[in-house]
C-alpha cells in the first residue's frame, strides 16, 4: 500500500531501494541511538531487512516504507510497522530512519502520524507502540507528537540516560482524541 502525506510518498522498499538504505545507515549520526553510529553491512540489508520488509507485507500488510520526498529530494529513510512475533495481541510496532537533511522539519511526524492512520483504521491495531534510547529526544518528541504516551523504561548503567523508553498509543486514545487530526490519503493498495 502506498501513502501520500503533504510532503512524502511512502511506497513500500524494494531491492532497488539498497545502495539508498546502504548509505543512509552509513551516516554515523544517523546510527548513533541505534549501534552506536556503525553502518548497517549491506548483506544484512538484502538478506535480512528487505526479505523480512516483504514477509510483513505479504502476512500483514504492514513492513517498511520508503519515505520519498515529493519534491526534488528523493530518498529521505524509510517507516516500518511490523507485527511483533513474542505477541498474541493485535499490535504493531512502530519504527523509522530519516537521513540527516530531513530531520527537524517534521517529516518523521507527518509520516508516523499518516502510518498510525493506517494502524488503526485499515489494521485493526489495538495498540501501536515504538522505542528508543532514552537519550534520542528528537524521536521520543516525534513519538509524543503522534500521541504516543511512555509505556515502560528500561534503565540503563546506574540509571543513566542509556536506557531505553517505549512509548505506545492504544486504540481508545486514538479514537477518543486523536483521530481527526491526522490526515493521509491512500493511493493504491497494492496488497489487494
Amino acid at each position: 500500500m502506498d501513502l501520500e502525506t503533504a510532503r512524502l510518498r511512502l511506497r513500500p522498499v524494494t531491492t532497488a531501494d539498497v545502495d539508498a538504505l546502504v548509505d543512509l545507515d552509513r551516516d554515523p549520526a544517523v546510527m548513533r541511538f541505534v549501534s552506536g553510529g556503525h553502518a548497517t553491512p549491506r548483506e544484512v540489508i538484502e538478506d535480512w531487512v528487505l526479505p523480512r520488509a516483504e514477509a510483513e507485507r505479504r502476512a500483514n500488510r504492514t513492513g517498511m516504507w520508503a519515505a520519498i520526498d515529493r519534491g526534488p529530494a528523493g530518498f529521505l529513510g524509510w517507516f516500518a510497522l511490523r507485527r511483533p512475533r513474542h505477541s498474541s495481541r493485535p499490535e504493531l510496532e512502530l519504527s523509522y530512519r530519516l537521513r540527516r537533511e530531513a530531520w527537524g522539519r517534521g517529516l518523521a511526524t507527518e509520516a508516523a502520524r499518516a502510518l498510525m492512520v493506517m494502524s488503526f483504521d485499515d489494521l485493526a491495531a489495538d495498540r501501536v507502540f515504538a522505542s528508543t534510547m532514552a537519550a534520542n529526544m528528537s524521536s521520543r518528541r516525534v513519538m509524543e507528537k503522534i500521541g504516543m504516551r511512555i509505556s515502560a523504561v528500561r534503565m540503563g548503567d546506574a540509571g543513566q540516560l542509556s536506557g531505553e523508553v517505549e512509548y505506545e498509543l492504544l486504540r481508545a486514545h486514538w479514537e477518543s482524541s486523536l483521530r481527526g487530526r491526522s490526515r493521509h490519503r491512500r493511493v493504491v493498495d497494492l496488497t489487494a
